[in-house]
């Protein structure tokens, strides 16, 4: 099988395209760097997402923190993550790198603050 890609990892967005059969990479043709060809080949094997959201805050100068995990987490994985993310009520004060929900759904990703909110 062929897929074509847009890089998405540095500014080049290179057109990268690769021939495949489940999870074996034959080729990949068109990255201009050493990073899209492994960007690709992971997207094809083990596709890893990173997400950032929003917690609610009780009792802070704002309703809300943002927060991101520690690591990419599997991409079968984002909505469980973020149906436990939903769930998370913190209280005021949140502080950067705080972690509110540790090795979310088993994965070894822990959710940490993003934004500081003072209580009130």
């Amino acid at each position: 099988m062929t897929r074509s890609f847009t890089c998405i990892i540095c500014p080049n967005s290179c057109e990268i395209t690769a021939e495949y059969e489940g999870d074996t990479v034959y080729a990949v043709q068109g990255a201009t760097c050493p990073k899209g060809d492994a960007y690709v080949r992971q997207e094809l094997t083990d596709p890893q997402r990173n997400i950032a959201t929003s917690v609610l805050v009780e009792g802070g100068e704002l309703p809300l923190a943002s927060v991101r995990l520690s690591r990419p987490i599997p991409k079968k994985d984002i909505f469980a993550v973020i149906d436990a993310i939903n769930k998370l009520h913190v209280k005021a004060p949140t502080t950067i790198g705080q972690v509110v929900l540790p090795d979310v759904c088993g994965l070894g990703a822990n959710v940490i603050i993003t934004k500081p909110v003072a209580a009130v």
